[in-house]
């Protein structure tokens, strides 16, 4: 156990160096010459600031301004400075803007778990790594990891000197863990015996299919299930129990309120995972904007959101070629309710590197290499115009037509093979609509995860894309 302890607290603190190391400074603005899509040559002038320790942070804060929502992107699950430019972002908007909580994507059971670990007494880093071991469905490496760990035991130190109704929070916005978010809604279902009905019923539905999802969402495709109607009366009880109840919603009801919604939702994404995969993500990403809306109304009108997810969930699907198969994103959709003046959409990417990564669904993890950046890509265009970490605003491309319309941006999955990355890993995205800002790191390393002995393989996360 000490060595384990020593272990641990050996790398945190070389996560917390990660993020505020020193490197030579880019040029402010330049010319670069870069393939486009077409195959033609052109030059681009790119303005961009430094991006080399926390500091140079101050910027992108100043831009960020009165925004209620952050979102805060990643070209890839494995990657360790997305991670830790981000907790260091976090960590501003927090103690400089009064950011109120981080939603993540990952599962609303355990991520909760996190929430309650924070806000308790101050516990160390090993207790954390210990925490984190409860990520342990594929991909376990996403949320458990040393650079997340290294977050939450600040957010737990930062939240020991707040009032309960002060600190700040951290919560999963997917919708893949039906059977968990139903066990963690029993308790509350016995304290209210009008819900057991409905409980029972969704309980004996799905109990022939073992806690698999997709064994489920195979005996939908074969007519042999379908529990939709059970789901759907069981949020629909729990919410009106809520309504009865009349006085300010309590937090032991939203998170039975949620957890239930997680069913409801979860049940139909499976249901649809097995016909359309633009469905099946379109129910995912609205599930998710649907749990921050009542994160952001349960906190308070004046409540202000981080939220940590992929580039394809966060950068604006209207400027990707995710539009024209019908596919929306929580970005978009957050835009569109909250207003683009509210909302400020962070994206990353890497022209080279290593990360964690794995062959297959299921398949062992592994530190794969990360290849340079596809020629005319928009990783490839700000590697030549200096090959240096850098902060670029959208409102600085506004004017620059060869950026305003469809470039190869990359993206990298749970699954990835880097031999082939040029057949699928690239998304045409209008970049200067897609983000306000873009961070670019030149070359990155693989992400540090916890060991976790025992894997749970079912349901796939994050499928079909793998982001």
């Amino acid at each position: 156990m000490q060595e384990r302890k020593k272990r641990a607290s050996w790398l945190l603190a070389l996560v917390c160096l990660l993020a505020v190391s020193c490197k030579q400074a880019p040029q402010q603005e330049g010319q670069v010459t870069g393939g486009a899509q077409t195959g033609n040559t052109v030059t681009l002038t790119i303005p961009n600031h430094p991006l080399r320790s926390e500091q140079d942070l101050d910027v992108l804060l100043q831009e960020i301004g009165d925004a209620r929502i952050v979102l805060l992107g990643e070209a890839s699950h494995g990657t360790a400075e997305y991670y830790t430019w981000r907790a260091a972002i976090t960590k501003r908007l927090i103690q400089e803007k009064g950011f109120d909580f981080v939603a993540v994507e990952g599962e609303w059971a355990d991520s909760y778990r996190v929430n309650q670990y924070i806000k308790g007494p101050q516990r160390d880093s090993a207790t954390t790594v210990q925490l984190l071991e409860q990520y342990n469905r594929w991909p376990t490496w996403m949320w458990g990891n040393y650079e997340v760990a290294s977050l939450v035991t600040w957010m737990n130190r930062y939240n020991q000197e707040k009032p309960k109704e002060d600190k700040i929070g951290f919560f999963g916005l997917d919708v893949y863990c039906l059977w968990e978010s139903m066990t963690e809604l029993m308790p509350y279902v016995k304290e209210h015996p009008e819900l057991v009905e409905s409980a029972r019923e969704v309980h004996r539905c799905f109990q022939p299919f073992s806690s698999d999802a997709m064994e489920y969402a195979r005996a939908v495709a074969n007519a042999s299930a379908n529990c939709r109607a059970e789901t759907n009366r069981l949020w629909r009880d729990v919410q009106k129990l809520g309504k009865a109840e009349g006085a300010a919603k309590s937090e032991a009801q939203f998170v039975a309120e949620q957890n239930a919604l997680v069913a409801y939702n979860g049940e139909r994404y499976y249901r649809a995972a097995v016909e359309s995969n633009t469905e099946s993500w379109n129910i995912r990403d609205r599930h998710m904007t649907q749990t921050l809306q009542r994160l952001l109304a349960f906190h308070g009108p004046q409540s202000k959101a981080i939220v940590w997810e992929h580039n394809t969930h966060v950068g604006d699907a209207r400027y990707t070629d995710m539009a024209s198969s019908g596919e929306v994103n929580v970005g978009q959709l957050v835009r569109q309710e909250y207003g683009q003046e509210n909302v400020f959409i962070i994206g990353f990417g890497s022209y080279q590197g290593t990360v964690i990564a794995a062959r297959g669904w299921g398949a062992p993890i592994e530190t794969m290499e990360v290849p340079p950046a596809q020629q005319g890509s928009w990783e490839q265009i700000l590697h030549q115009l200096s090959p240096s970490d850098k902060i670029i605003f959208s409102k600085d491309l506004k004017n620059n037509k060869p950026l305003n319309r469809p470039v190869g941006h990359r993206a990298i999955g749970v699954v990835y093979n880097p031999q082939i990355e040029h057949l699928g890993n690239y998304v045409p995205s209008v970049l200067p609509k897609r983000y306000d800002a873009f961070l670019f790191i030149d070359q990155t390393h693989a992400l540090h995860p916890i060991e976790t002995i025992t894997v749970r393989n079912e349901p796939p996360d994050l499928y079909p894309s793998g982001k």
